[in-house]
């Protein structure tokens, strides 16, 4: 579904990602760990055409990224729906005119046909019913899942997550690791998932993968991260009492 092939990217002097070669298979959550700084994010926002490689090629659902425009990437975002770390909502609408903004953007569909996405959505996430609230009046973990119930009411195939369980408490964060299990069931879609967090990785995930300083560290199985001992999976390992 998603093809790295020897990307490079640079800012300057620095060197993000360093000819990187990586495979995410259709259908499965992906989980993309590393340290800060070791070119998760950047890797998300050259998927989605946020940023370009220097070098190298990328492929997206067969569509060359490395070498399309700004107006060709739309046919890409539009099969890539993108959840980043903080939820983003428009604070001036309530949840409908949220979950709904990206419909009426991207698609020429009837009010009804809206409105039943909307529903489909909020539901997916665990939220029907509070379509009239205004922004202010969700918790940040709902405010989480109102921005997942946007992105994935445009039914894509590929799901992007960028650190989506960073300052929720253990009961959200169980919620929102629960939320990406039961779409990729429900929806089957492609989850890649960019987090620094190893027992969430170890709950959900069907693949890890671990960057570090733009290189391929390893990747696995979550059983077989359970096994490694590459110094760096055992400091993860240790930070969440894994054997």
């Amino acid at each position: 579904m998603i093809a790295f092939k020897k990307v490079t990217k640079s800012f300057g002097a620095r060197t993000i990602l360093n000819e990187l070669d990586l495979e995410i298979p259709q259908g499965k959550i992906v989980f993309i760990l590393g340290m800060s700084g070791t070119g998760k994010s950047v890797l998300l926002k050259n998927i989605v055409g946020l940023l370009k490689p220097d070098s190298g090629e990328l492929y997206v659902d067969r569509f060359p990224v490395h070498q399309m425009s700004e107006h060709e990437m739309m046919d890409v975002r539009k099969i890539c729906g993108m959840v980043f770390q903080q939820p983003a909502l428009f604070d001036n609408l309530n949840v409908f005119e949220n979950v709904a903004y990206g419909l009426r953007r991207h698609f020429e569909l009837s009010e009804e046909e809206v409105s039943r996405r909307v529903e489909e959505s909020l539901g997916h996430v665990g939220l029907k019913g509070i379509e009239a609230k205004q922004s202010h009046e969700l918790s940040y973990g709902m405010k989480k899942r109102v921005s997942l119930a946007r992105t994935i009411a445009l039914k894509p195939k590929i799901l992007l997550f960028d650190e989506p369980t960073t300052g929720l408490d253990p009961i959200s964060t169980s919620r929102v690791n629960q939320l990406i299990l039961d779409l990729s069931n429900q929806l089957g879609t492609t989850s890649l998932v960019v987090s620094h967090d190893m027992e969430s990785a170890l709950k959900v995930a069907d693949h890890i993968v671990v960057l570090d300083k733009g290189h391929l560290l390893t990747q696995g199985t979550p059983a077989e991260m359970q096994e490694s001992t590459i110094p760096l999976i055992q400091d993860f390992l240790a930070e969440v009492g894994a054997p």
